[in-house]
């Protein structure tokens, strides 16, 4: 990539933002107010607010490898908070995608040092459901699998928090899991029971 080709693609933007709508900037300088927490994966191909067809200002976005929620992750914890708790979105997505290499990686024995520690959060996922997925032959269809079932593990994390749990009571707060098919290019709904989730995790894992 030619950086230089990066500032006048900038320039380019600004100049085509300002034909449209000549105050644009200044209405963005105004703050933001999203609906939506989207967390979801770095890869390069998936880039959040094209796919879903978002401007700037309307998605709150939380990217790592392989789009994981810890409880240990204050990055991650961090954003939470902020989103459900001062910018007050109405929902939280976990969005993962087929073809994904930490998804990938994770399936794999190799040692692969610094990511160790992280990609043993979809062991655990693998662990959690190996009676699933180890009855499926297909290894690309067991891949695939797996990011739905990482995805659903995520969201678990999610309504884990005080923060969801409160904004849930409270306001109504929703979380969703949804898979990107880089293939086709379709966004997918898992469809996860975000109520079901609620009340099962809250027996255990209730926060006031």
């Amino acid at each position: 990539m030619d950086l230089d080709k990066v500032f006048e693609n900038n320039k380019q933007w600004i100049k085509d933002k300002l034909e449209v709508q000549k105050d644009y900037f200044e209405e963005l300088g105004k703050g933001q107010n999203p609906e939506l927490l989207y967390i979801g994966c770095s890869d390069s191909r998936v880039t959040a607010e094209e796919l879903m067809g978002a401007k700037p200002g309307e998605v709150f976005v939380h990217r790592n490898i392989a789009n994981m929620v810890s409880g240990i992750d204050l990055n991650a914890m961090s954003v939470v908070e902020y989103a459900v708790t001062h910018l007050k979105v109405k929902h939280v997505v976990v969005c993962g995608h087929y073809a994904c290499g930490g998804v990938k990686a994770a399936m794999q024995s190799a040692d692969l040092g610094v990511l160790n520690g992280w990609l043993r959060n979809i062991r655990d996922v693998y662990r959690i459901h190996k009676l699933e997925l180890n009855n499926i032959v297909d290894e690309e269809k067991k891949y695939d699998r797996l990011v739905e079932l990482n995805v659903q593990e995520q969201c678990v994390n999610l309504i884990k928090t005080a923060a969801v749990q409160k904004a849930a009571r409270e306001r109504g707060l929703k979380v969703h899991g949804w898979v990107f098919d880089v293939h086709t290019g379709k966004l997918i709904d898992l469809k996860i029971n975000f109520e079901k989730y609620l009340r099962d995790i809250m027996e255990i894992y209730h926060l006031d």
